[in-house]
């Protein structure tokens, strides 16, 4: 197995190393959202995503053929204070372009689900394609194939990582990074991550999955969320020897500055077309269970990911009413053009954590339950065939959760060999 550093890469390598091993604080309190109010961002523009460390990455890049994975969120700030209210292509410029603008000779990009500029539908193939701003190769990463080709990697010395994660299991950004990895250990290639904050990454919640079943939705044992950025989440797939074979990737990090897990982020740029705002992302990891069922979780809506609903919900105990339309990002969202009952999430105050009640609301309001369950897509986004049966029996959510707690401790304790930050 091989794991070489890049012998002029020590310093960075250390500077990860060190972060990871300072002041790792009580899992368990860091983790119960629900007796922890989160400490607020004291002032954003402290958090510097590793794109603007310009500088401590820059000598990686310079006389070399280099890919960048990348997508809309990949940009560096041209301040220091990101904001979802900054004006959209005003407060940043895309990493592919300011590494041009600084001679780097980027050769090709790759793109992941929903494409280099962030426009397709969830699941959609993305064709691969020339950039019309650029008119760099553009390579689908997921299209015809999800990892990189042999021949994609050819004449590259490095592949650059820049992609905005959410902390979700079958968030496919993650199942991405597993295959760039992959494919560039097996062709000697070195991965350069530039690191963003999680999110979602405060707390650590939902059923582990069980590795039968294995897909684009959940390649590892991972709880649904698992509370670790892009960066960390590199170092576990090496450092778990998750890649094929066990091969290892050489990897270097280069970390977010001042950020902790214990810190509420919030993204100025959606990184999907369904995950417009703060409210979208928080709620994802409950309502993205959804996914796996026949109802619609607000796709098709200017709300998506804050309401869920369908025809045969309950219309006397359901009483919000919607009808999801084609849009940006779902052009065939479920239940298109029919009129769905359920309920309004926008304005809940879910205090950044998951929950289950709205499934099991939702599936106990269903008129025909036989229609509720698309068992074989509810079971990759669960990664487990049990908690569609715990629903089905009538099994409370602290029932539930109460059969996650072995796999969840398990986990914190492999966790915490990877953390960077606290």
């Amino acid at each position: 197995m091989r794991f070489n550093v890049f012998k002029n890469t020590v310093l960075l390598f250390v500077l990860a190393t060190v972060s990871c091993a300072s002041k790792v604080k009580n899992e368990t309190t860091h983790n119960n959202t629900g007796e922890k109010i989160l400490k607020q961002v004291q002032d954003d523009k402290n958090v510097v995503v590793g794109a603007n460390r310009i500088e401590l990455y820059l000598p990686f890049l310079k006389g070399k053929l280099v890919g960048v994975v990348a997508n809309q969120t990949s940009v560096i700030f041209k301040e220091t204070a990101p904001s979802s209210k900054t004006p959209p292509n005003d407060g940043y410029t895309h990493l592919v372009d300011s590494l041009l603008s600084l001679n780097i000779n980027i050769k090709k990009v790759f793109a992941p689900e929903h494409g280099f500029r962030g426009k397709a539908d969830a699941g959609e193939a993305v064709a691969d394609g020339i950039d019309t701003k650029t008119k760099l190769p553009i390579v689908s990463l997921h299209g015809k194939h999800r990892k990189p080709t042999p021949e994609s990697l050819e004449s590259l010395d490095i592949v650059v990582f820049d992609v905005q994660d959410v902390g979700v299991r079958f968030y496919t950004y993650i199942s991405t990074l597993h295959n760039v990895m992959e494919a560039c250990a097996e062709a000697n290639i070195p991965v350069l991550v530039l690191d963003r904050p999680n999110p979602n990454g405060h707390y650590i919640d939902g059923p582990t999955l069980k590795t039968k079943y294995q897909s684009f939705l959940g390649m590892h044992p991972i709880p649904l969320v698992h509370g670790m950025t892009i960066g960390e989440y590199a170092k576990m797939i090496n450092g778990e020897q998750w890649l094929a074979d066990g091969i290892q990737c050489d990897i270097t990090v280069i970390p977010v500055k001042n950020y902790s897990h214990y810190i509420a982020y919030s993204l100025p740029i959606r990184p999907s077309p369904n995950l417009p705002n703060d409210q979208s992302i928080k709620l994802y990891p409950s309502l993205g269970l959804f996914e796996g069922t026949n109802v619609n979780a607000g796709r098709g809506t200017e709300f998506q990911f804050q309401r869920y609903g369908a025809p045969f919900l309950n219309p006397e105990t359901m009483t919000f009413k919607y009808t999801p339309v084609a849009n940006f990002g779902a052009k065939y969202p479920k239940h298109q053009n029919k009129l769905c009952y359920g309920e309004d999430l926008k304005d809940e105050n879910l205090n950044g954590g998951m929950t289950l009640k709205w499934i099991i609301k939702a599936y106990e309001n269903s008129i025909d339950k036989s229609k509720f369950f698309n068992t074989n897509n509810f079971t990759k986004h669960a990664g487990t065939e049990v908690l569609q049966q715990q629903i089905e029996a009538g099994l409370s959510e602290k029932d539930i959760k109460a059969t996650w707690q072995d796999d969840l401790i398990a986990f914190k304790k492999v966790r915490k060999k990877y953390l960077i930050y606290d």
